[in-house]
């Protein structure tokens, strides 16, 4: 699972180590530095990819770039034909507009 720095807590990494999730979710400097100061007793760093944390950016600003349009951010198009529908037609702009030259 990857995941934003606010979810690094010591229990959300327990919670997903118990189901056997890996975690991708990068350590806080604070946390770090409290770890570090506890010595031997602070425990192991925690372990990090930073290449899979990139692709999670990358999914992150993608969701962001459709939320851009209103309908889909705010859910004005609630029912159950529409909203898929305007997903697809948001997706299918990014994807025309990717197309063109820079």
């Amino acid at each position: 699972m990857a995941a934003d720095k606010a979810y690094s807590s010591r229990s959300n990494r327990v919670y997903l180590r118990r189901r056997r999730i890996m975690a991708v979710i990068p350590e806080k400097a604070d946390q770090a530095a409290n770890r570090k100061k506890r010595g031997s007793a602070g425990g192991r760093p925690v372990t990090h990819d930073p290449d899979l944390y990139k692709q999670r950016n990358m999914a992150e600003r993608c969701i962001n770039r459709i939320k851009q349009w209103r309908g889909l951010a705010f859910r004005f198009d609630k029912t159950p034909d529409s909203y898929p529908a305007g997903l697809y037609l948001r997706a299918a702009v990014l994807w025309i507009r990717s197309l063109r030259p820079a």
